[in-house]
Parts: structure tokens; sequence; C-alpha cells
């Protein structure tokens, strides 16, 4: 049998980093799965200096969030009037889901997979226009000044947005009755507001 490309070691080794940065942005798996090949194809351009380069990671990451969300300026108009669209059907069904009985789980735990699984959910289910300002800011780390820059927008709006998106992942997750069993590490910064 022969030994597999070097390239699909490489590919292997950061697959998940790739899809999960533009699945948080895009929320949508076909739209991640496009950008994660686009992705590929650039390094595959590049894997000679890549391949031996300590920050590939980050160099693969940086182009996964840049592709995501060039994507979504190019689909700006068609992003916005389906993110209202679900916005819409999610306000009517939140009201109706919070009437229901909570499950009973206030005896477990959640562990750190079923955390994040839950967070993720929760994530994605947010307007596009409140999720690409939090995950930005959250997971990639970017201040509300470069937000407003790459999403062209004011500074005020960016910092809208990520109030809102906090305060529906914690409606959302105490509606569940889950925010109380994550642990306060785990999405403390995501739920808190900065004074």
């Amino acid at each position: 049998m022969s030994e597999p490309h070097p390239f699909e070691a490489f590919l292997r080794a950061y697959q998940n980093l790739v899809y999960t940065t533009a699945f948080r942005l895009l929320g949508r798996e076909a739209e991640a799965e496009d950008i994660a090949q686009e992705v590929f194809l650039k390094a595959y351009a590049h894997f000679d200096e890549l391949a031996t380069s300590p920050t590939a990671g980050g160099w693969l990451k940086t182009v996964a969030r840049n592709l995501a969300l060039n994507h979504l300026t190019r689909y700006r108009n068609r992003w916005r009037f389906f993110s209202e669209l679900e916005a819409g059907d999610d306000e009517g069904n939140d009201g109706f889901a919070a009437r229901l009985p909570a499950p009973e789980i206030h005896e477990q735990t959640l562990d750190a997979a079923d955390q994040r699984e839950v967070l993720e959910a929760a994530l994605q289910r947010l307007p596009a226009a409140q999720r690409v300002p939090l995950v930005l800011y959250h997971f990639e780390n970017l201040s509300y000044e470069a937000i407003a820059a790459r999403l062209k927008v004011s500074l005020g709006k960016v910092k809208t947005d990520i109030h809102r998106a906090r305060a529906a992942l914690r409606r959302r997750l105490s509606a569940q009755e889950i925010g109380a069993t994550f642990c306060p590490t785990a999405v403390s910064s995501l739920l808190e507001d900065e004074s």
C-alpha cells in the first residue's frame, strides 16, 4: 500500500477547523462545505509554504473567515431577506416553545461536548445579522472596530447586534433550562455584556 500524499494528511489535520470557522459564520452546511473546499484549493496552491509553516492553522482560519465574509457580503440582500424571514418564524416559535414544559434535566449535567453542541445549535438559530458579529468577536477575536470595518457597518450597529445576540442566546438557553447546567467559563463570555 502506498503512503498517502502529504497534502491529504494536511487536509485531514485541518478540515474540522476550516469547516467549523465557515459554518459558524454562514450557518449553512452546504455553504460551509463550499468555503472549506475553496480554502483547501488555495492551500494546495501554497502547500509548499504551508507544509512546514507553524502558522498554517492561523492562515487557514483567516482564509476561511475572509471567504465566508466575502460570501455573505456578496449575497447580502438575499442573506438579509432570508434572515428576516427566519427571524420572523423563530419569533413566533419562541413564544410557543417558551410555553412548553421544559424537559426534566435538573439533576443531569451536560458534559463539555454536549454543552458545545447545544451552544452551536443556539448560535445557528440566531439571525445572521446577530450571529456573524458575535462569532467574529468571540470565536475569531476581532475587535468591534475590525468587525465594523469588515462588515461595512457602524460601530454602534456591531455593538447592538452583539448585545442582541447575547440576549437571544440567554433566552434560548434558559428556555431550555440548560443555561444553569453549563459550566460558567464555557459560555459566560458569550452571554455577558461588557460594562
